[in-house]
């Protein structure tokens, strides 16, 4: 086996961790600025959502949005105007934005944390350390309904909504068009309390012109996820956290009915818990979570998987999700050191293992920012107890770039007895993220490097070497318009497979340059952007032998002035399989050993998400292995009023085979009904034909006050037998939070 081509970074982290003169200062010229007001004791906020009280009318706003789409740079539409005022325990954002006909407002969603896409809403980062590293993302549309998340600069998805806060938010309809007011607590946000001046930037979309307008930074290779393009709010003094202690206790009552070994076994469990948090500084907080149960959380979504590779499902628990930006690691390179999925849950069935006591660091700290968690885990018929540790430290180093380390640890209780036996298992990486917004004059240029390694999981010596146990890679990215592309270069050893994290698929060595050109019609009524890529893999073995190849060609997608869009792409891809691939799972279909070398189409259509129905469509056809696969996909989403959504989905697959042909079903319906912002609803029914299974998730979430909820969560699972439907196994839960700040 050749050895890699790219040596570790650990030489460079140190060099870079160690010399504080590598720090760059940064610049605020050329930002645009407004400053905060503070209230006096006997001006408060009457919280309507109305913009009147007599102090607004000395703030000074925000105004002279420009469009970032559809007409880059453009003035927008519709007027808007933002002021900031404070008192010694709030954060008060008030923002009117007219519109010249308020009917054509859409504000169809009240579901606390999702995606806005079918809505009107206004949207605000706040930069509270004002280092343009990161920000707190905020935003509500018309109905009140409030999205939050944390913004990190670097590569891979820069808004991760999982961050939850608590704050609140008022908004009013009229015939000048909508407003609000939001309340922010000090006590929500991580801040330097020495600094007077945050960086701030707001964003407002008018969904029926899908038109996006920002306050600054609105060219497209910028936005409002880019806080190195915001503008700033100054006059910020005085500001406290109070005590910084939170206190969350909980208590639950769940009942089952578990049928799956034949006779049913019903249990009734009342149960408590508690999360403490406590903010060691305005910047770095500490948390500990005893008894943790996760009851209330969503169900995954179904997936029928064809490959030979693991699928992964998403995080969704709360404890796991906050902080989850500081823990990603190389984020665009697809190396995953710690996936917090590999604690609490089983790795051969999904199911929970009780998560008896977790303590969590997390925050800022100058330059550094950083993350330790330590979880023990209980012991259960399966699986013995674990203790997992994570610690992940990031430190910032020029304008945009940032150098730093990970290391994990999983050990299991008594692994010395299991056969065969287990040891301590340890993984170390750093990753290396540069950037820069002034390639070229104005252009942004991102490069990405990592090393991650770790050692053997067996306490017996194996055949394997530290170069087996580790993976390595660089990657260039120019996310820019009209034109972008990046080019990456990643090895994956043999043996790879951290303890904690995910890898779906090791030993190999992968080259993968994409190139995209997306012009703007802005002249056009009808066409706003079309896009034309291409896109290449090369993947081989570690010996350099062809393993994997595609060549794709996106044809175009077209994106209408008008919301719709359309996409077609072309691919020929080559594959090499070097062992049998039971491709059902039951040993029906067996494709063997061969170099395939196949074609296939790729066509999607979806309608614009503000409409009361709007649909997807996706087809793919083509070769796949020894015969052809044809894959059909609809999702409708029917909103006959605000609060009310009807989301049916069917995926039908055809494969025939020279080894044999089969086909499958994925149907899904999701189904919400929010009486309020507070008081919301949701039904999920899943089926699929090779599972045979049918499952349905209902829960009720009462948000009592931001941060206190009630939740109502029933489970129920059957299996198909003889075209009848037999109960697996049926849950109902009860569980209520209560939070308490000091």
């Amino acid at each position: 086996m050749q050895k890699p081509l790219i040596p570790p970074l650990g030489g460079l982290l140190a060099l870079v961790l160690l010399t504080p003169g590598v720090v760059v200062a940064q610049t605020d010229e050329g930002r645009r600025e407004i400053r905060a007001c503070r209230l006096t004791d006997s001006e408060v906020l009457r919280f309507d959502g109305r913009v009147d009280e007599a102090f607004w009318s000395r703030v000074d706003p925000a105004t002279g949005f420009r469009m970032q789409e559809p007409r880059e740079g453009a003035e927008a539409s519709e007027r808007t105007e933002v002021r900031i005022a404070y008192d010694s325990r709030h954060l008060y954002i008030g923002a009117i934005l007219y519109d010249s006909d308020p009917s054509q407002i859409k504000a169809f969603m009240k579901r606390r944390d999702l995606p806005m896409f079918s809505d009107d809403r206004f949207t605000w980062i706040l930069d509270t350390f004002n280092d343009q590293r990161g920000a707190y993302f905020l935003e509500v549309n018309p109905n009140g309904m409030r999205t939050d998340g944390l913004v990190v600069t670097g590569q891979g998805n820069n808004v991760n909504l999982n961050w939850d806060g608590v704050w609140d938010a008022r908004t009013v309809i009229g015939d000048f068009g909508w407003s609000a007011e939001i309340k922010i607590p000090f006590r929500t946000l991580n801040f330097d309390p020495a600094g007077e001046t945050w960086g701030a930037n707001f964003m407002r979309v008018i969904r029926r012109r899908n038109e996006t307008a920002l306050w600054t930074g609105y060219r497209r290779n910028q936005g409002i996820a880019r806080p190195q393009d915001a503008g700033a709010i100054s006059g910020l003094t005085g500001l406290s956290q109070g005590l910084g202690l939170e206190a969350v206790p909980y208590g639950i009552l769940k009942g089952s009915d578990d049928r799956v070994a034949g006779d049913p076994e019903t249990s009734v469990s009342p149960d408590i818990g508690l999360d403490l948090n406590y903010s060691i500084t305005p910047s770095l907080k500490a948390s500990l979570t005893i008894n943790t149960d996760f009851a209330e959380t969503e169900v995954d979504q179904r997936r029928i998987n064809l490959t030979r590779f693991p699928l992964v499902f998403p995080e969704q628990r709360d404890f796991f999700l906050e902080g989850s930006g500081i823990y990603r690691f190389a984020p665009a390179s697809g190396v995953s050191p710690f996936f917090s999925r590999r604690i609490g849950l089983d790795d051969a069935t999904g199911e929970p293992i009780p998560i008896t006591v977790g303590g969590r660091l997390l925050g800022n700290s100058g330059d550094y920012s950083i993350a330790f968690l330590q979880v023990r885990t209980a012991e259960t018929d399966s699986v013995n107890r674990e203790d997992f540790t994570m610690a992940r430290i990031r430190r910032n180093i020029g304008e945009e770039s940032t150098i730093g380390m990970i290391y994990t640890r999983r050990a299991t209780q008594h692994g010395d007895q299991l056969d065969p036996a287990l040891q301590d298992r340890h993984t170390f990486g750093v990753d290396l993220e540069l950037g820069t917004s002034r390639f070229a004059g104005d252009k942004n240029l991102q490069f990405q490097a990592f090393f991650v390694a770790h050692n053997s999981a067996f306490a017996a010596d194996d055949s394997t070497d530290f170069w087996d146990r580790s993976t390595r890679g660089i990657r260039l990215n120019f996310p820019n318009q009209p034109w972008s592309g990046h080019v990456s270069y990643r090895e994956f050893g043999s043996a790879y497979d951290p303890a904690v994290g995910f890898a779906r698929r090791n030993s190999f060595r992968r080259v993968n340059p994409r190139i995209g050109f997306a012009p703007q019609f802005e002249d056009s009524d009808l066409i706003q952007q079309v896009e034309w890529s291409v896109f290449f893999e090369h993947l081989t073995d570690l010996d350099f032998t062809l393993m994997t190849q595609e060549l794709r060609f996106g044809l175009f997608d077209v994106r209408f002035m008008s919301g719709d869009g359309i996409a077609l792409d072309v691919s020929r891809g080559f594959e090499r399989l070097v062992e049998p691939f039971d491709i059902k799972g039951d040993g029906s279909i067996i494709v063997p050993v061969g170099d395939y070398t196949n074609g296939w189409v790729n066509a999607g259509l979806a309608t614009a998400p503000f409409r009361r129905a709007s649909a997807e469509v996706a087809i793919e056809t083509g070769g796949f292995w020894s015969g052809r696969r044809s894959e059909y996909r609809l999702q409708v989403t029917l909103r006959p009023m605000a609060g009310v959504e009807v989301a049916p989905e069917y995926v039908h697959t055809d494969v025939d085979l020279a080894e044999g042909a089969f086909s499958t079903d994925l149907v899904r319906f999701q189904g919400t009904l929010d009486l309020t912002t507070s008081l919301l609803f949701s039904a999920t029914v899943q089926y699929d034909n090779l599972s045979d299974l049918l499952g349905m998730n209902t829960r009720l979430r009462w948000i009592i006050t931001p941060g206190s909820d009630l939740y109502l969560v029933y489970n129920h699972n059957w299996l198909e037998q003889d075209s009848r439907f037999a109960t697996r196994q049926r849950t109902g839960t009860i569980k209520a939070s209560y939070t308490h700040r000091f």
